[in-house]
Protein backbone atom coordinates (compact mmCIF):
# COMPACT_ATOMS: atom_id res chain seq x y z
CA UNK A 1 0.00 0.00 0.00
CA UNK A 2 1.66 3.21 -1.19
CA UNK A 3 -1.26 5.63 -0.87
CA UNK A 4 -3.83 6.73 1.68
CA UNK A 5 -7.05 8.77 1.59
CA UNK A 6 -7.74 11.81 3.73
CA UNK A 7 -9.75 15.04 3.80
CA UNK A 8 -8.39 18.40 2.67
CA UNK A 9 -10.02 20.94 4.97
CA UNK A 10 -12.42 21.75 7.82
CA UNK A 11 -16.08 21.02 7.01
CA UNK A 12 -19.37 21.14 8.91
CA UNK A 13 -22.82 19.60 8.82
CA UNK A 14 -26.09 20.04 10.68
CA UNK A 15 -28.69 17.39 11.55
CA UNK A 16 -31.86 17.93 13.57
CA UNK A 17 -34.02 15.34 15.30
CA UNK A 18 -36.91 15.94 17.75
CA UNK A 19 -35.57 19.30 18.89
CA UNK A 20 -31.96 18.17 19.29
CA UNK A 21 -29.35 19.75 17.04
CA UNK A 22 -26.26 17.82 15.97
CA UNK A 23 -23.40 19.86 14.53
CA UNK A 24 -20.76 17.74 12.76
CA UNK A 25 -17.23 19.03 12.29
CA UNK A 26 -14.62 17.15 10.23
CA UNK A 27 -11.01 18.30 10.69
CA UNK A 28 -7.78 17.06 9.08
CA UNK A 29 -5.31 16.06 11.82
CA UNK A 30 -1.97 14.25 11.97
CA UNK A 31 -1.02 14.08 15.65
CA UNK A 32 -2.59 13.62 19.08
CA UNK A 33 -1.63 17.25 19.78
CA UNK A 34 -3.69 18.36 16.75
CA UNK A 35 -6.67 16.40 18.10
CA UNK A 36 -6.47 17.77 21.65
CA UNK A 37 -6.13 21.32 20.32
CA UNK A 38 -9.14 20.92 17.99
CA UNK A 39 -11.29 19.39 20.75
CA UNK A 40 -10.41 22.26 23.12
CA UNK A 41 -11.32 24.83 20.45
CA UNK A 42 -14.67 23.19 19.66
CA UNK A 43 -15.58 22.87 23.37
CA UNK A 44 -14.69 26.52 23.85
CA UNK A 45 -16.82 27.50 20.83
CA UNK A 46 -19.81 25.44 22.07
CA UNK A 47 -19.77 25.66 25.89
CA UNK A 48 -23.55 25.18 26.23
CA UNK A 49 -23.67 21.94 24.21
CA UNK A 50 -24.69 18.85 26.17
CA UNK A 51 -22.21 16.51 24.43
CA UNK A 52 -19.02 16.76 22.35
CA UNK A 53 -18.72 13.23 20.92
CA UNK A 54 -15.92 12.33 18.54
CA UNK A 55 -13.87 9.74 16.72
CA UNK A 56 -10.54 9.93 15.00
CA UNK A 57 -8.08 7.94 12.94
CA UNK A 58 -4.46 9.01 12.48
CA UNK A 59 -1.54 7.28 10.81
CA UNK A 60 -1.12 5.39 7.57
CA UNK A 61 0.29 1.89 8.01
CA UNK A 62 -0.70 1.19 11.64
CA UNK A 63 -3.36 3.81 12.33
CA UNK A 64 -4.39 4.90 15.80
CA UNK A 65 -8.18 4.84 16.21
CA UNK A 66 -10.40 6.10 19.01
CA UNK A 67 -14.09 6.84 19.64
CA UNK A 68 -15.62 8.75 22.56
CA UNK A 69 -19.32 8.88 23.59
CA UNK A 70 -18.84 11.86 25.98
CA UNK A 71 -21.64 10.77 28.31
CA UNK A 72 -24.05 9.41 25.72
CA UNK A 73 -25.08 5.73 26.15
CA UNK A 74 -22.24 3.31 25.37
CA UNK A 75 -21.54 2.92 21.62
CA UNK A 76 -24.38 5.27 20.65
CA UNK A 77 -22.18 8.16 19.45
CA UNK A 78 -18.44 7.57 19.05
CA UNK A 79 -18.80 4.19 17.34
CA UNK A 80 -21.28 5.41 14.67
CA UNK A 81 -18.98 8.40 13.97
CA UNK A 82 -15.98 6.08 13.63
CA UNK A 83 -18.04 3.82 11.39
CA UNK A 84 -18.32 6.63 8.83
CA UNK A 85 -14.56 7.24 8.94
CA UNK A 86 -13.98 3.53 8.25
CA UNK A 87 -16.72 3.40 5.61
CA UNK A 88 -15.02 6.20 3.65
CA UNK A 89 -11.59 4.59 4.21
CA UNK A 90 -10.01 7.89 5.32
CA UNK A 91 -7.27 8.57 7.85
CA UNK A 92 -5.72 11.65 9.50
CA UNK A 93 -9.24 12.78 10.34
CA UNK A 94 -11.11 13.90 13.45
CA UNK A 95 -14.91 14.16 13.48
CA UNK A 96 -16.57 15.91 16.40
CA UNK A 97 -20.36 15.91 16.73
CA UNK A 98 -21.66 18.61 19.06
CA UNK A 99 -25.14 17.90 20.43
CA UNK A 100 -27.57 20.46 21.80
CA UNK A 101 -30.27 18.50 23.63
CA UNK A 102 -33.80 19.38 22.58
CA UNK A 103 -35.76 17.93 25.49
CA UNK A 104 -36.84 14.63 23.91
CA UNK A 105 -34.86 11.43 24.41
CA UNK A 106 -34.01 9.68 21.17
CA UNK A 107 -33.10 6.24 22.53
CA UNK A 108 -29.93 4.38 21.59
CA UNK A 109 -31.15 3.61 18.05
CA UNK A 110 -32.14 7.22 17.44
CA UNK A 111 -28.80 8.46 18.75
CA UNK A 112 -26.86 6.04 16.59
CA UNK A 113 -28.74 7.23 13.51
CA UNK A 114 -28.23 10.90 14.41
CA UNK A 115 -24.49 10.62 15.06
CA UNK A 116 -23.93 8.38 12.03
CA UNK A 117 -25.85 10.74 9.72
CA UNK A 118 -24.15 13.88 11.06
CA UNK A 119 -20.69 12.33 10.60
CA UNK A 120 -21.56 11.14 7.08
CA UNK A 121 -22.77 14.63 6.11
CA UNK A 122 -19.59 16.26 7.50
CA UNK A 123 -17.41 13.96 5.35
CA UNK A 124 -19.70 14.51 2.35
CA UNK A 125 -19.21 18.28 2.72
CA UNK A 126 -15.45 17.80 2.45
CA UNK A 127 -13.10 16.70 -0.34
CA UNK A 128 -11.42 13.31 -0.08
CA UNK A 129 -8.01 13.06 -1.75
CA UNK A 130 -5.59 10.20 -2.28
CA UNK A 131 -1.98 10.88 -1.30
CA UNK A 132 1.29 8.98 -1.44
CA UNK A 133 2.42 7.49 1.88
CA UNK A 134 5.66 9.30 2.77
CA UNK A 135 8.97 7.99 3.99
CA UNK A 136 10.81 10.52 6.17
CA UNK A 137 14.58 10.81 5.83
CA UNK A 138 17.07 12.87 7.79
CA UNK A 139 20.16 13.53 5.70
CA UNK A 140 23.37 15.50 6.18
CA UNK A 141 25.64 16.73 3.42
CA UNK A 142 28.19 19.43 2.54
CA UNK A 143 27.11 22.72 0.99
CA UNK A 144 28.45 21.81 -2.45
CA UNK A 145 25.91 18.93 -2.65
CA UNK A 146 22.82 21.06 -2.02
CA UNK A 147 22.01 21.35 -5.74
CA UNK A 148 22.26 17.57 -6.19
CA UNK A 149 20.03 16.84 -3.18
CA UNK A 150 17.44 19.49 -4.12
CA UNK A 151 17.27 18.08 -7.67
CA UNK A 152 16.79 14.51 -6.39
CA UNK A 153 14.00 15.59 -4.00
CA UNK A 154 12.24 17.42 -6.83
CA UNK A 155 12.71 14.41 -9.15
CA UNK A 156 10.80 12.07 -6.80
CA UNK A 157 8.15 14.70 -5.93
CA UNK A 158 9.36 14.89 -2.33
CA UNK A 159 9.45 17.88 -0.05
CA UNK A 160 11.78 19.33 2.55
CA UNK A 161 9.92 19.51 5.88
CA UNK A 162 12.77 21.00 7.92
CA UNK A 163 16.32 22.21 7.32
CA UNK A 164 19.25 23.61 9.27
CA UNK A 165 22.61 25.03 8.27
CA UNK A 166 25.74 24.64 10.41
CA UNK A 167 29.07 23.30 9.15
CA UNK A 168 26.97 21.11 6.87
CA UNK A 169 23.33 21.09 5.74
CA UNK A 170 20.74 18.96 7.54
CA UNK A 171 17.44 18.15 5.78
CA UNK A 172 14.39 16.31 7.00
CA UNK A 173 12.52 15.37 3.86
CA UNK A 174 9.32 13.58 2.98
CA UNK A 175 9.62 11.19 0.03
CA UNK A 176 6.77 9.14 -1.52
CA UNK A 177 7.13 5.57 -0.23
CA UNK A 178 7.12 4.20 -3.78
CA UNK A 179 10.18 6.33 -4.61
CA UNK A 180 12.11 5.81 -1.36
CA UNK A 181 14.37 2.95 -2.54
CA UNK A 182 15.40 4.83 -5.68
CA UNK A 183 15.99 8.04 -3.70
CA UNK A 184 18.09 6.30 -1.03
CA UNK A 185 20.10 4.50 -3.73
CA UNK A 186 20.90 7.80 -5.43
CA UNK A 187 21.96 9.36 -2.12
CA UNK A 188 24.19 6.40 -1.28
CA UNK A 189 26.00 6.76 -4.61
CA UNK A 190 27.15 10.19 -3.39
CA UNK A 191 29.71 9.32 -0.70
CA UNK A 192 29.54 12.69 1.06
CA UNK A 193 25.79 12.46 1.69
CA UNK A 194 24.95 10.78 5.00
CA UNK A 195 21.54 9.23 5.79
CA UNK A 196 21.09 9.72 9.54
CA UNK A 197 17.57 8.38 10.00
CA UNK A 198 14.80 6.78 7.95
CA UNK A 199 11.22 6.32 9.12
Amino acid sequence: MNTFKTITSHSESLYKEKGSKFLGIAIPVQTTENILSALAQIKQAHPKATHHCYAYKIGKTNPEVRANDDGEPSNSAGKPILGQIERNDVTDILIIVVRYYGGTKLGVGGLQTAYKTTAALAIEANTIVEKAIPTFLTIRFPFDKQGVVDHLISLVHGEITDKSFTQQILYICSIPKSEANYFVGQLQSEHTIEIIQES
